[in-house]
């Protein structure tokens, strides 16, 4: 692109509105921080009542993170099956360290995966990692001898699974991308994916084999929805699409469900699609920029990117 489509699309970057002080009100990156952060002030605060009122930590464990944890036995488990989401938005204060590592590595594949896929990719990635981290942890349960002793008061919560799906999904999107390009042409992103892998099963170590099989499930999430997405499934569509219709049916003033803009240029009889007009007009180059401000360039169809091609040629735009 042409250094004028840089500077448009930079303007339409521009947050309107803020979220506390770490960005857009609609970046997702944001709003997943918000929540993990939000879910551990509320649990953090539990438990310092529960101190406070001289209570054990193994009485706190049982009367109030059992709700949040997810446990290895299906009999629980069907009593507490929200514990599949719940559990990977869980931290306790005694795990602190834990949980503000795993929000330092979120950041730092998140704000990648986020500016190159678009924002409508990572919540899902994530939460694909969270529940693949579950299956891991439950099925190594019911199929490693060992483990099948410990089913019925064994539990799981963190964030690291879900991390590492994000975190393994940026590397396979963006395999070439470097950090700190001004020393000596930068660290490769795969290198700072081992490094997070290494300390991460370190940490996790001595938890035991079924704590372990849950990261690794994590991360096969993330590779699977990348190569699942280059084979033309995003397996983002429906999950946004469900999230839209919840926040539709919750919100009073939403009338219809809006379309992206290639589906309302392209199915709008009254609209000529792009690839029919020989004119570039500002207009169209502006409502192109604000769609891959949104959802990404790789979201772009095929006239629109020979659209964008021919504007950056255009000196008059």
């Amino acid at each position: 692109m042409g250094e004028t489509d840089r500077r448009h699309r930079n303007e339409y970057a521009e947050p309107t509105k803020t979220f506390f002080f770490l960005g857009a009100s609609n970046n997702a990156l944001t709003a997943l921080f918000a929540i993990n952060v939000i879910f551990f002030l509320v649990i953090m605060t539990l438990q310092v009542g529960f101190y406070v009122g001289n209570h054990t930590e193994e009485y706190f464990y049982t009367n109030i993170l059992q709700w949040f944890q997810l446990p290895a036995s299906f009999a629980k488990l069907i009593h507490k099956p929200w514990t599949f989401f719940t559990y990977m938005f869980t931290e306790t204060g005694s795990a602190i360290m834990r949980g503000v590592s795993n929000m330092i590595w979120l950041w730092a594949f998140g704000y990648i995966l986020q500016q190159k896929a678009g924002n409508e990719k990572i919540i899902p990635i994530y939460i694909y990692g969270g529940l693949a981290g579950a299956l891991f942890f439950i099925g190594a349960h019911y199929t490693i001898p060992p483990l099948a002793n410990q089913r019925e008061v064994a539990g799981i919560f963190g964030a690291n699974a879900a991390v590492m799906a994000v975190a393994a999904a940026t590397t396979m999107m963006v395999p070439n991308h470097n950090f700190f390009t001004q020393i000596r042409g930068g660290i490769p992103i795969w290198v700072l994916l081992g490094v997070y892998i290494l300390i991460d099963f370190a940490g996790v170590a001595s938890a035991g084999s079924a704590i372990v099989l849950s990261h690794i499930g994590g991360a096969i999430a993330g590779v699977l929805f990348t190569v699942f997405l280059r084979h033309g499934f995003d397996g983002s569509i429906w999950m946004n699409k469900l999230y839209q219709n919840m926040a539709h049916i919750f919100d009073p003033k939403a009338s219809n469900v809006t379309l992206p803009k290639d589906k309302i240029f392209y199915n709008n009889g009254k609209i000529v699609p792009f690839s029919k007009e020989a004119n570039i007009t500002q207009k169209k180059l502006d409502e192109i920029l604000d769609k891959i401000n949104e959802t990404g360039f790789e979201s772009l169809t095929k006239e629109q990117k020979i659209f964008l091609q021919n504007a950056s040629k255009d000196e008059n735009i």
